[in-house]
């Protein structure tokens, strides 16, 4: 459905080494930079870019926005969660931990990244 997804961020070189970390937790490798110095992160299943506002204004969260990221397990949900603490992230919602959803029990971490953009790790766990 998707073809990418931009996120606007003020410090390209923080938000990226905040993204290559977390993205590494997750088995993903280091962004590739574009002809015009924006990181590209590439999969079989999405594209993730940073981009300075082209309308020169400040980049800013989307209030009730979150781009959520899937995690292989719950040990990766809580190395994706660090990672991005040691690189510029902040604490947003509770921590890493169980969650009932919908869709069954999941296993979550949510962090904001340095521009302010909401970001999670997501763990389906075995409805049992």
């Amino acid at each position: 459905m998707f073809s990418h997804i931009m996120l606007g961020a003020n410090d390209i070189t923080k938000s990226q080494k905040f993204y290559d970390a977390l993205l590494k937790e997750l088995g993903h490798p280091p962004a590739t930079l574009d002809k015009k110095g924006r990181p590209w992160w590439r999969t079989p299943f999405g594209v993730l870019a940073l981009s300075v506002p082209i309308n020169g204004e400040s980049a800013c969260n989307g209030n009730g926005s979150t781009i959520g990221f899937e995690a292989k397990d719950s040990d990766s949900v809580d190395k994706w969660h660090s990672a991005g603490l040691k690189h510029g992230g902040t604490e947003c919602e509770d921590g890493p931990g169980i969650r009932q959803g919908s869709t069954g029990p999941m296993y979550l971490g949510y962090l904001r990244d340095p521009a302010g953009n909401k970001v999670c790790a997501l763990h389906r766990l075995k409805n049992d």
